[in-house]
């Protein structure tokens, strides 16, 4: 199993939100770029990268910021919020980010994000799936579509879609556990994806219960600013 600490930027800020409003959010650090020198530090090849602020404008707002935690940490990060056009997959490329996330736009336009798997390929595309009571949630989940989370994930993945980041919105940010129920009918239906969990991960036991359904990475945020897990609790995913 892989672990991903994630990075939430906000006014240039390392923040969390509490299920994703932005009106509920805890600032945790002024630098981005040191927290993420921080992560590498302990052991950590990943990152998880999101532009909050990109997200709201619907566009890339901190590539910035991207390039240089990318230029003084070498991390292999995974970049998504306000991804919209062709000219942000290629600002993100160009930044530092190894990998796209497709979110609200995989609702909004399908077929653009069909494009960017045909020319960039399927292991440069993550497709965002965030969940609430079983529909998919866009617009830094301010909305929610009528897109159900199976037959979304099916349709991706006939394009060659195979990493996936699911949020379970409900469980963002509050320290309450992971939604083992949904990574589980998301692992048995999907047995060929590498599926990431997201979203209420609150001790080291939360990990090795998903690492028991099979889940592929798990993406940390709250739990480590709040020292709920420890970079001791991790060492053994990182050797």
């Amino acid at each position: 199993m892989e672990i991903i600490p994630a990075i939430d930027i906000i006014d240039g800020k390392c923040v969390r939100l509490k299920k994703g409003n932005f009106s509920d959010k805890t600032v945790y650090h002024d630098d981005p770029v040191s927290v993420a020198m921080t992560f590498r530090d302990n052991g950590f090849k990943r990152l998880h990268l999101v532009d909050l602020d990109g997200a709201k404008a619907g566009r890339i707002v901190n590539s910035l910021i991207l390039k240089t935690i990318f230029n003084k940490t070498g991390l292999i990060i995974d970049f998504g919020g306000g991804i919209r056009s062709d000219a942000d997959v290629e600002l993100a490329f160009r930044s530092g980010a190894a990998m796209i996330i497709a979110g609200s736009i995989a609702i909004k336009d399908p077929e653009k994000v069909f494009r960017w798997i045909e020319h960039w390929g399927p292991d440069k595309i993550i497709l965002g799936a965030d969940v609430k009571q079983g529909k998919i949630v866009v617009e830094a989940w301010t909305m929610e579509s009528d897109q159900g989370l199976f037959s979304y994930i099916e349709k991706f993945m006939d394009k060659g879609i195979r990493k996936i980041i699911c949020t379970d919105v409900s469980r963002d940010g509050i320290l309450q556990g992971p939604s083992l129920d949904l990574y589980s009918q998301l692992k048995f239906r999907f047995r060929n994806a590498y599926i990431m969990a997201s979203g209420g991960i609150s001790s080291p036991g939360d990990i090795e219960a998903l690492e028991i359904i099979g889940i592929n990475g798990v993406i940390i945020g709250k739990a480590i600013y709040e020292r709920y897990i420890e970079f001791k609790d991790l060492e053994k995913y990182l050797r």
